[in-house]
Protein backbone atom coordinates (compact mmCIF):
# COMPACT_ATOMS: atom_id res chain seq x y z
CA UNK A 1 0.00 0.00 0.00
CA UNK A 2 1.36 3.41 -0.94
CA UNK A 3 -0.06 6.89 -0.91
CA UNK A 4 0.73 9.24 -3.82
CA UNK A 5 -0.72 12.69 -3.20
CA UNK A 6 -4.47 12.33 -2.82
CA UNK A 7 -4.40 8.72 -4.14
CA UNK A 8 -3.92 5.45 -2.26
CA UNK A 9 -2.39 2.63 -4.35
CA UNK A 10 -2.92 -1.01 -3.29
CA UNK A 11 -2.42 -4.35 -5.11
CA UNK A 12 -5.35 -5.52 -7.22
CA UNK A 13 -4.97 -9.19 -8.25
CA UNK A 14 -8.44 -9.29 -9.87
CA UNK A 15 -9.02 -6.07 -11.82
CA UNK A 16 -12.59 -5.33 -12.82
CA UNK A 17 -13.71 -5.25 -16.45
CA UNK A 18 -14.20 -1.50 -16.22
CA UNK A 19 -10.69 -0.86 -14.89
CA UNK A 20 -9.20 -3.14 -17.57
CA UNK A 21 -11.04 -1.15 -20.24
CA UNK A 22 -9.85 2.18 -18.83
CA UNK A 23 -6.21 1.02 -18.70
CA UNK A 24 -6.41 -0.40 -22.23
CA UNK A 25 -7.86 2.85 -23.59
CA UNK A 26 -5.12 4.83 -21.84
CA UNK A 27 -2.50 2.55 -23.43
CA UNK A 28 -4.07 3.01 -26.88
CA UNK A 29 -4.18 6.79 -26.36
CA UNK A 30 -0.50 6.78 -25.36
CA UNK A 31 0.38 4.76 -28.48
CA UNK A 32 -1.54 7.24 -30.65
CA UNK A 33 0.37 10.16 -29.15
CA UNK A 34 3.70 8.38 -29.65
CA UNK A 35 2.75 7.43 -33.23
CA UNK A 36 1.97 11.11 -33.81
CA UNK A 37 5.62 11.81 -33.07
CA UNK A 38 6.62 9.27 -35.73
CA UNK A 39 4.29 10.93 -38.28
CA UNK A 40 5.72 14.34 -37.41
CA UNK A 41 9.28 13.07 -37.84
CA UNK A 42 8.26 11.76 -41.27
CA UNK A 43 7.02 15.22 -42.23
CA UNK A 44 3.29 14.66 -41.80
CA UNK A 45 1.34 16.59 -39.19
CA UNK A 46 -0.18 14.10 -36.70
CA UNK A 47 -3.65 15.65 -36.96
CA UNK A 48 -3.51 15.41 -40.77
CA UNK A 49 -2.47 11.74 -40.50
CA UNK A 50 -5.29 10.89 -38.09
CA UNK A 51 -7.86 12.81 -40.15
CA UNK A 52 -6.73 10.94 -43.28
CA UNK A 53 -7.02 7.64 -41.44
CA UNK A 54 -10.55 8.47 -40.25
CA UNK A 55 -11.71 9.66 -43.68
CA UNK A 56 -10.25 6.58 -45.35
CA UNK A 57 -11.79 4.08 -42.96
CA UNK A 58 -14.73 5.19 -40.79
CA UNK A 59 -16.10 7.68 -43.32
CA UNK A 60 -15.58 5.58 -46.45
CA UNK A 61 -18.20 2.81 -46.78
CA UNK A 62 -15.95 1.01 -49.29
CA UNK A 63 -13.18 0.72 -46.69
CA UNK A 64 -15.25 -0.82 -43.91
CA UNK A 65 -15.43 -4.28 -45.57
CA UNK A 66 -11.62 -4.18 -45.83
CA UNK A 67 -11.42 -3.51 -42.09
CA UNK A 68 -13.54 -6.59 -41.47
CA UNK A 69 -11.56 -8.63 -43.99
CA UNK A 70 -8.30 -7.78 -42.20
CA UNK A 71 -9.93 -8.53 -38.84
CA UNK A 72 -10.90 -12.12 -39.78
CA UNK A 73 -7.45 -13.76 -39.41
CA UNK A 74 -6.67 -11.51 -36.43
CA UNK A 75 -9.82 -12.70 -34.67
CA UNK A 76 -9.01 -16.38 -35.16
CA UNK A 77 -5.37 -15.98 -34.15
CA UNK A 78 -6.10 -13.64 -31.23
CA UNK A 79 -8.90 -15.68 -29.66
CA UNK A 80 -6.73 -18.79 -29.91
CA UNK A 81 -3.77 -17.06 -28.31
CA UNK A 82 -5.94 -15.88 -25.42
CA UNK A 83 -6.40 -19.54 -24.45
CA UNK A 84 -2.67 -20.21 -24.73
CA UNK A 85 -1.69 -17.16 -22.72
CA UNK A 86 -4.23 -17.97 -19.98
CA UNK A 87 -2.29 -21.21 -19.38
CA UNK A 88 1.05 -19.37 -19.58
CA UNK A 89 1.95 -21.09 -22.84
CA UNK A 90 3.61 -18.21 -24.70
CA UNK A 91 2.85 -19.13 -28.28
CA UNK A 92 4.69 -16.63 -30.51
CA UNK A 93 4.44 -18.95 -33.51
CA UNK A 94 1.01 -18.09 -34.91
CA UNK A 95 2.67 -16.74 -38.06
CA UNK A 96 4.08 -20.17 -38.84
CA UNK A 97 0.82 -21.84 -37.87
CA UNK A 98 -1.07 -19.60 -40.33
CA UNK A 99 1.33 -20.67 -43.08
CA UNK A 100 0.92 -24.33 -42.08
CA UNK A 101 -2.84 -24.03 -42.41
CA UNK A 102 -2.44 -22.40 -45.82
CA UNK A 103 -0.14 -25.21 -46.99
CA UNK A 104 -2.55 -27.90 -45.80
CA UNK A 105 -5.48 -26.19 -47.51
CA UNK A 106 -3.50 -25.91 -50.75
CA UNK A 107 -2.61 -29.58 -50.63
CA UNK A 108 -6.27 -30.51 -50.28
CA UNK A 109 -7.44 -28.04 -52.95
CA UNK A 110 -4.91 -29.05 -55.61
CA UNK A 111 -4.03 -32.67 -54.93
CA UNK A 112 -6.77 -34.43 -52.95
CA UNK A 113 -9.34 -36.74 -54.56
CA UNK A 114 -12.20 -35.20 -52.56
CA UNK A 115 -15.41 -34.40 -54.49
CA UNK A 116 -16.05 -30.66 -55.02
CA UNK A 117 -18.71 -30.48 -52.29
CA UNK A 118 -16.21 -31.67 -49.67
CA UNK A 119 -13.23 -29.58 -50.75
CA UNK A 120 -13.84 -26.57 -48.46
CA UNK A 121 -14.68 -28.66 -45.35
CA UNK A 122 -11.64 -30.81 -46.07
CA UNK A 123 -9.42 -27.72 -46.40
CA UNK A 124 -10.58 -26.37 -43.04
CA UNK A 125 -10.06 -29.73 -41.31
CA UNK A 126 -6.59 -30.13 -42.82
CA UNK A 127 -5.66 -26.51 -42.03
CA UNK A 128 -6.74 -26.86 -38.42
CA UNK A 129 -4.89 -30.17 -38.06
CA UNK A 130 -1.56 -28.96 -39.49
CA UNK A 131 -1.72 -25.67 -37.58
CA UNK A 132 -2.36 -27.60 -34.37
CA UNK A 133 0.48 -30.04 -35.05
CA UNK A 134 2.82 -27.13 -35.80
CA UNK A 135 2.05 -25.71 -32.35
CA UNK A 136 2.26 -29.12 -30.67
CA UNK A 137 5.96 -29.44 -31.51
CA UNK A 138 7.13 -26.62 -29.16
CA UNK A 139 4.62 -27.78 -26.55
CA UNK A 140 6.17 -31.27 -26.54
CA UNK A 141 9.68 -29.78 -26.50
CA UNK A 142 8.74 -27.76 -23.42
CA UNK A 143 7.10 -30.70 -21.65
CA UNK A 144 9.81 -33.22 -22.51
CA UNK A 145 13.03 -31.20 -22.32
CA UNK A 146 12.02 -27.84 -20.86
CA UNK A 147 12.75 -25.88 -24.08
CA UNK A 148 11.17 -22.45 -23.77
CA UNK A 149 8.28 -22.07 -26.18
CA UNK A 150 8.99 -18.39 -26.93
CA UNK A 151 12.18 -19.43 -28.71
CA UNK A 152 10.91 -22.62 -30.34
CA UNK A 153 7.63 -21.17 -31.62
CA UNK A 154 9.47 -18.13 -32.98
CA UNK A 155 12.04 -20.26 -34.80
CA UNK A 156 9.33 -22.47 -36.28
CA UNK A 157 7.92 -19.35 -37.95
CA UNK A 158 11.06 -19.21 -40.07
CA UNK A 159 10.89 -22.93 -40.80
CA UNK A 160 7.32 -22.52 -42.05
CA UNK A 161 8.19 -19.46 -44.15
CA UNK A 162 11.13 -21.15 -45.84
CA UNK A 163 9.02 -24.27 -46.34
CA UNK A 164 6.38 -22.24 -48.19
CA UNK A 165 9.07 -20.54 -50.30
CA UNK A 166 10.46 -23.95 -51.25
CA UNK A 167 7.03 -25.23 -52.22
CA UNK A 168 6.04 -22.28 -54.42
CA UNK A 169 9.46 -22.19 -56.13
CA UNK A 170 9.79 -25.97 -56.31
CA UNK A 171 7.42 -28.92 -56.34
CA UNK A 172 4.18 -26.89 -56.18
CA UNK A 173 5.22 -24.14 -58.60
CA UNK A 174 2.33 -23.35 -60.93
CA UNK A 175 2.53 -24.65 -64.47
CA UNK A 176 1.15 -21.42 -65.96
CA UNK A 177 2.72 -18.78 -63.71
CA UNK A 178 5.64 -17.81 -65.99
CA UNK A 179 8.26 -18.04 -63.28
CA UNK A 180 6.29 -16.33 -60.51
CA UNK A 181 6.24 -17.87 -57.05
CA UNK A 182 2.65 -19.15 -57.19
CA UNK A 183 0.94 -22.47 -57.29
CA UNK A 184 -1.79 -23.10 -59.81
CA UNK A 185 -5.19 -21.56 -59.05
CA UNK A 186 -7.50 -23.61 -56.87
CA UNK A 187 -10.56 -25.10 -58.58
CA UNK A 188 -13.58 -22.83 -58.06
CA UNK A 189 -15.15 -25.38 -55.70
CA UNK A 190 -12.30 -24.56 -53.29
CA UNK A 191 -13.02 -20.81 -53.29
CA UNK A 192 -14.74 -19.46 -50.20
CA UNK A 193 -17.94 -17.49 -50.87
CA UNK A 194 -17.70 -13.72 -50.37
CA UNK A 195 -20.20 -11.28 -48.94
CA UNK A 196 -21.64 -9.31 -51.86
CA UNK A 197 -18.99 -7.48 -53.87
CA UNK A 198 -16.58 -7.25 -50.95
CA UNK A 199 -13.60 -9.49 -50.13
CA UNK A 200 -15.12 -10.65 -46.82
CA UNK A 201 -15.13 -14.46 -46.85
CA UNK A 202 -18.03 -14.91 -44.49
CA UNK A 203 -17.50 -18.62 -43.58
CA UNK A 204 -14.15 -17.72 -41.98
CA UNK A 205 -15.72 -14.67 -40.31
CA UNK A 206 -18.41 -16.92 -38.81
CA UNK A 207 -15.71 -19.37 -37.71
CA UNK A 208 -13.81 -16.55 -35.98
CA UNK A 209 -16.86 -15.27 -34.11
CA UNK A 210 -17.80 -18.84 -33.18
CA UNK A 211 -14.26 -19.58 -32.02
CA UNK A 212 -14.27 -16.57 -29.68
CA UNK A 213 -17.60 -17.71 -28.17
CA UNK A 214 -16.31 -21.28 -27.89
CA UNK A 215 -13.17 -20.07 -26.09
CA UNK A 216 -15.23 -18.04 -23.63
CA UNK A 217 -17.51 -20.99 -22.85
CA UNK A 218 -14.52 -23.32 -22.59
CA UNK A 219 -12.78 -21.10 -20.06
CA UNK A 220 -15.82 -20.33 -17.92
CA UNK A 221 -17.99 -23.45 -18.08
CA UNK A 222 -15.80 -26.54 -18.51
CA UNK A 223 -13.38 -28.58 -16.43
CA UNK A 224 -10.62 -28.04 -18.97
CA UNK A 225 -11.21 -24.29 -18.79
CA UNK A 226 -10.95 -24.39 -15.00
CA UNK A 227 -7.68 -26.31 -15.30
CA UNK A 228 -6.34 -23.80 -17.83
CA UNK A 229 -7.18 -20.89 -15.52
CA UNK A 230 -5.62 -22.52 -12.46
CA UNK A 231 -2.54 -23.56 -14.44
CA UNK A 232 -2.08 -20.02 -15.66
CA UNK A 233 -2.76 -18.20 -12.41
CA UNK A 234 -0.91 -20.49 -10.02
CA UNK A 235 1.05 -23.46 -11.45
CA UNK A 236 2.00 -24.61 -7.93
CA UNK A 237 -1.64 -24.73 -6.86
CA UNK A 238 -2.48 -26.61 -10.06
CA UNK A 239 0.20 -29.19 -9.31
CA UNK A 240 -1.01 -29.52 -5.71
CA UNK A 241 -4.58 -30.04 -6.98
CA UNK A 242 -3.43 -32.80 -9.32
CA UNK A 243 -4.06 -30.87 -12.53
CA UNK A 244 -1.73 -32.34 -15.19
CA UNK A 245 0.33 -29.62 -16.86
CA UNK A 246 0.87 -31.91 -19.85
CA UNK A 247 -2.82 -31.98 -20.69
CA UNK A 248 -3.45 -28.25 -20.30
CA UNK A 249 -0.33 -27.16 -22.20
CA UNK A 250 -1.00 -29.59 -25.05
CA UNK A 251 -4.68 -28.58 -25.18
CA UNK A 252 -3.99 -24.84 -25.46
CA UNK A 253 -1.18 -25.45 -27.96
CA UNK A 254 -3.46 -27.52 -30.20
CA UNK A 255 -6.37 -25.09 -29.90
CA UNK A 256 -4.35 -21.93 -30.53
CA UNK A 257 -2.35 -23.51 -33.37
CA UNK A 258 -5.50 -24.93 -34.95
CA UNK A 259 -7.22 -21.55 -34.86
CA UNK A 260 -4.23 -19.94 -36.58
CA UNK A 261 -4.33 -22.73 -39.16
CA UNK A 262 -7.96 -21.87 -39.91
CA UNK A 263 -6.88 -18.27 -40.49
CA UNK A 264 -4.38 -19.52 -43.07
CA UNK A 265 -7.10 -21.47 -44.85
CA UNK A 266 -9.25 -18.33 -45.03
CA UNK A 267 -6.43 -16.31 -46.61
CA UNK A 268 -5.67 -18.75 -49.44
CA UNK A 269 -9.23 -19.98 -50.06
CA UNK A 270 -10.98 -16.64 -49.58
CA UNK A 271 -8.54 -14.07 -51.02
CA UNK A 272 -5.70 -15.46 -53.13
CA UNK A 273 -7.09 -18.83 -54.37
CA UNK A 274 -3.53 -20.15 -54.55
CA UNK A 275 -0.47 -20.52 -52.35
CA UNK A 276 2.06 -17.74 -52.74
CA UNK A 277 5.06 -16.36 -50.88
CA UNK A 278 4.71 -16.06 -47.07
CA UNK A 279 4.65 -12.25 -47.03
CA UNK A 280 1.63 -12.24 -49.33
CA UNK A 281 -0.33 -14.84 -47.38
CA UNK A 282 0.10 -13.23 -43.97
CA UNK A 283 0.99 -9.57 -43.52
CA UNK A 284 2.17 -10.18 -39.97
CA UNK A 285 -1.22 -11.39 -38.74
CA UNK A 286 0.46 -13.95 -36.48
CA UNK A 287 2.42 -11.27 -34.64
CA UNK A 288 -0.47 -8.79 -34.59
CA UNK A 289 -2.61 -11.56 -33.07
CA UNK A 290 -0.42 -11.28 -29.97
CA UNK A 291 -1.62 -7.69 -29.68
CA UNK A 292 -5.22 -8.81 -30.12
CA UNK A 293 -4.83 -11.35 -27.32
CA UNK A 294 -3.14 -8.82 -25.06
CA UNK A 295 -5.86 -6.25 -25.67
CA UNK A 296 -8.48 -8.91 -24.90
CA UNK A 297 -7.07 -9.15 -21.37
CA UNK A 298 -7.62 -12.89 -21.06
CA UNK A 299 -11.19 -12.94 -22.39
CA UNK A 300 -11.71 -14.64 -25.79
CA UNK A 301 -14.78 -12.45 -26.39
CA UNK A 302 -12.54 -9.42 -25.93
CA UNK A 303 -10.67 -10.56 -29.05
CA UNK A 304 -13.66 -9.51 -31.18
CA UNK A 305 -13.33 -5.71 -30.69
CA UNK A 306 -9.55 -6.02 -30.45
CA UNK A 307 -9.34 -7.76 -33.83
CA UNK A 308 -11.48 -5.09 -35.47
CA UNK A 309 -9.29 -2.37 -33.92
CA UNK A 310 -6.17 -3.99 -35.39
CA UNK A 311 -8.01 -4.51 -38.69
CA UNK A 312 -8.58 -0.77 -38.67
CA UNK A 313 -4.87 -0.17 -38.09
CA UNK A 314 -3.91 -2.41 -41.01
CA UNK A 315 -6.43 -0.72 -43.32
CA UNK A 316 -5.19 2.69 -42.16
CA UNK A 317 -1.73 1.66 -43.29
CA UNK A 318 -3.08 1.22 -46.83
CA UNK A 319 -4.84 4.59 -46.64
CA UNK A 320 -1.71 6.44 -45.49
CA UNK A 321 0.37 4.71 -48.13
CA UNK A 322 -1.92 5.95 -50.91
CA UNK A 323 -2.95 9.35 -49.54
CA UNK A 324 0.24 10.46 -47.77
CA UNK A 325 2.90 8.38 -49.58
CA UNK A 326 3.95 6.87 -46.27
CA UNK A 327 5.43 3.35 -46.23
CA UNK A 328 2.96 0.63 -45.31
CA UNK A 329 5.38 -0.56 -42.65
CA UNK A 330 4.38 2.46 -40.59
CA UNK A 331 1.61 0.14 -39.34
CA UNK A 332 4.34 -2.10 -37.91
CA UNK A 333 5.65 0.91 -36.01
CA UNK A 334 2.18 1.62 -34.66
CA UNK A 335 1.66 -2.03 -33.73
CA UNK A 336 5.00 -2.04 -31.91
CA UNK A 337 4.09 1.12 -30.01
CA UNK A 338 0.71 -0.35 -29.14
CA UNK A 339 2.30 -3.51 -27.76
CA UNK A 340 4.88 -1.45 -25.85
CA UNK A 341 2.20 0.68 -24.19
CA UNK A 342 -0.03 -2.32 -23.45
CA UNK A 343 2.79 -4.26 -21.82
CA UNK A 344 3.88 -1.14 -19.99
CA UNK A 345 0.37 -0.60 -18.66
CA UNK A 346 0.19 -4.07 -17.08
CA UNK A 347 1.51 -2.93 -13.66
CA UNK A 348 -1.14 -0.19 -13.64
CA UNK A 349 -3.78 -2.85 -14.37
CA UNK A 350 -2.80 -4.71 -11.22
CA UNK A 351 -3.20 -1.68 -8.97
CA UNK A 352 -6.25 -0.43 -7.16
CA UNK A 353 -6.18 3.36 -7.02
CA UNK A 354 -8.40 5.16 -4.57
CA UNK A 355 -8.72 8.84 -4.02
CA UNK A 356 -8.74 9.65 -0.38
CA UNK A 357 -9.56 12.89 1.35
CA UNK A 358 -8.38 14.20 4.65
CA UNK A 359 -7.50 11.39 7.03
CA UNK A 360 -8.46 8.69 4.51
CA UNK A 361 -12.12 8.96 3.49
CA UNK A 362 -12.68 7.33 0.04
CA UNK A 363 -14.16 9.36 -2.79
CA UNK A 364 -13.28 7.25 -5.82
CA UNK A 365 -11.78 3.83 -6.58
CA UNK A 366 -10.36 2.39 -9.81
CA UNK A 367 -12.16 -0.94 -9.34
CA UNK A 368 -15.61 0.55 -8.96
Amino acid sequence: MRRIGPFLVTPNPSPSWGWSTIVSLLAIAGALVAAGGVFWAYGVAPLVAYRTMAEGTFLDPRALPEVVRRAIPLLLVGSGLVLAFRAQFWNIGAEGQILSGAVAATGVALFSPLPPALLIPGMFVAGFALGALWAAVPALLRLRWGAHEVLTTLLLNYVAAYGVEWLVHGPWKGSSMMGFAYTDLFPEAAWLPLLGTTRMHWPTLALGLGWAIFGSVLLSRTVLGFEIRVQGENPEAARYAGIPATRTVLAVALLSGGAAGLAGVGEVAGIHHRLLSPGQISMGYGYAGILVAWLARGNPLGAIPSAFLLGLVFTSGDVMQVALQMPFRVTDVFNGLLLLFLVGSTPLLQMRIRRVSGAGGEAWTSSS
